[in-house]
């Protein structure tokens, strides 16, 4: 069975980077052909999607974090990866990663974005 846990989660100043983690077990080869994403949630708020990248790697990013964080993945590894720069409060949220339209949640990484 596929399991995605995030990683990389913490507690940073404003303007300061993260970079999350998502490894996906038991996938093995059949990794590349999904598409995977980022999502987010803050307290009283929905889930939202802030980053998708393709098997390929075509990215493509929510407009609040546009220009700030970076989406990749690593197929040979099974692994994907947020890089978040320039981090404003309105970051702060649990991230998770999960394949486009799949619900393989796991239990997300905190992030908190706090002077």
């Amino acid at each position: 069975q596929v399991q995605l846990v995030e990683s990389g989660g913490g507690l940073v100043q404003p303007g300061g980077s993260l970079r999350l983690s998502c490894a996906a077990s038991r996938m093995g080869s059949i990794f590349s052909v999904y598409a995977m994403g980022w999502y987010r949630q803050a307290p009283g708020k929905q889930r939202e999607l802030v980053a998708t990248i393709t098997g390929d790697g075509s990215t493509n990013y929510a407009d609040s974090v546009k220009g700030r964080f970076t989406i990749s993945r690593e197929n040979a590894n099974n692994m994907v990866y947020l890089q978040m720069n320039s981090l404003k409060p309105e970051d702060t949220a649990v991230y998770y990663c999960n394949a486009i339209s799949r619900s393989w949640w796991g239990q997300g990484t905190q992030v908190t974005v706090s002077s």
